[in-house]
């Protein structure tokens, strides 16, 4: 079923009634609803305006300054709102849900006005391209004709990457952050374990499962704890867990002989799980992560990196971290090497971190000093 959307700012913008919007597959779609957040003031020229690319299982609410209370906290409040580096008091944040999510836009938990049921796994396959060109469509409704900045991390950083190559003029600059020009093979490997621990769940009924009392929890749980083991790092996993075991059951015979959470990882990973299957669809979980797997600007080596970026005019900001093995610090360089031989003006960061790859979601001062000072030299301020 869909989840539950508990911002209470998030507006919403419709387009494509007609079925007239063409997907990187060919397929004709819509009606399509994106799911948004805006924070701060749009300025009288609209040139202050931010736009911030979620990451896989993200939303709209990249920040909490704006909130009553803290009972929603925003995925990047290290980062943006209120007097932050990605400050809402002089910029205009806008944070859309991506194209197949469950958190407002379109995606398969979506009702089809076709049917007037959920679409599941009839919703079509879409690409990261797609995303970024229903998010183009959002700012041009807005009436912004050029961003101040584009952003994102991971599959955000990707979303980055396709808006900087297909609409090298919609921003002054953009920011990529822990991210790839496209997925390794040993990442589609985790993935793909993950998708078919969902594919296996007796509950998934050939992804038809909204509505009935039992969901495919147990397969979506699955996926989560294998595609957050890696968000992490060795170093990271070692210092905080190490071979601990639970105090509770230190003195339980029984524990040694059972399955159970032993371990303080195993624990650690069971508890994720249960956070994530409360707030996240099985069916877009599916729908996105394929198509990251899926993304990969050369297409395949159809297309080199030199020719998608040959077409990249602005400022251009890339961030690592050491110990990302999700989104290698070598993914990034090769985008930054190929976009210096072309001589574009071009940043790149390789910051120290033992936090593997969430350290980009994490207060991280190297990565908060480096973004608000390629934005003021954007600005000129």
């Amino acid at each position: 079923m869909s989840k539950i959307i508990p911002y209470k700012n998030i507006k919403y913008y419709t387009f494509a009634e007609n079925k007239d919007f063409c997907l990187e597959s060919g397929e004709m779609f819509g009606p399509i609803t994106v799911a948004y957040e805006t924070f701060g003031t749009l300025n009288e020229d609209k040139s202050n305006a931010v736009l911030i690319f979620h990451a896989l299982t993200g939303d709209s609410h990249v920040t909490s300054s704006y909130d009553d209370d803290d009972s929603t906290p925003g995925w990047w409040d290290s980062l943006v709102g209120r007097g932050k580096e990605v400050d809402t008091d002089k910029y205009f944040v806008i944070c859309a849900n991506l194209l197949g999510g469950c958190m407002g836009s379109s995606g398969p938990s979506s009702i089809n006005s076709d049917t007037n049921k959920p679409y599941g796994s009839s919703f079509p396959f879409i690409s990261v391209n797609d995303m970024v060109n229903v998010q183009k469509k959002l700012v041009d409704s807005l009436g912004i004709k050029q961003l101040e900045c584009v952003i994102g991390g991971s599959l955000g950083g990707m979303a980055t990457v396709s808006m900087m190559t297909n609409y090298p003029d919609i921003a002054r600059s953009f920011i990529v952050i822990a991210s790839a020009y496209k997925t390794s093979s040993q990442i589609m490997a985790f993935y793909e374990v993950g998708r078919n621990a969902i594919l296996a769940d007796p509950y998934y009924h050939e992804g038809n499962y909204y509505g009935k009392e039992l969901q495919p929890e147990r397969g979506l749980g699955i996926a989560r704890m294998v595609a957050h083991i890696t968000y992490l790092s060795t170093t990271g996993m070692e210092n905080k867990f190490g071979r601990m075991i639970q105090e509770n059951v230190i003195n339980e015979k029984l524990a040694y002989s059972r399955f159970g959470p032993m371990f303080a990882i195993e624990s650690y990973l069971r508890h994720q799980s249960k956070k994530f299957i409360a707030r996240f669809d099985a069916n877009s979980y599916l729908y996105l992560t394929k198509a990251m797997d899926m993304y990969d600007l050369t297409q395949g080596g159809k297309k080199t990196l030199a020719s998608e970026f040959s077409n990249v005019n602005k400022k251009v900001l890339i961030i690592s971290f050491t110990s990302d093995w999700h989104f290698t610090p070598s993914d990034s360089w090769e985008m930054a090497k190929e976009l210096a031989r072309q001589g574009k003006d071009v940043s790149y960061i390789n910051i120290e971190s033992s936090y593997g790859h969430d350290s980009f979601l994490l207060p991280n001062e190297m990565q908060e000093r480096a973004v608000e000072s390629f934005l003021k030299n954007v600005g000129g301020k």
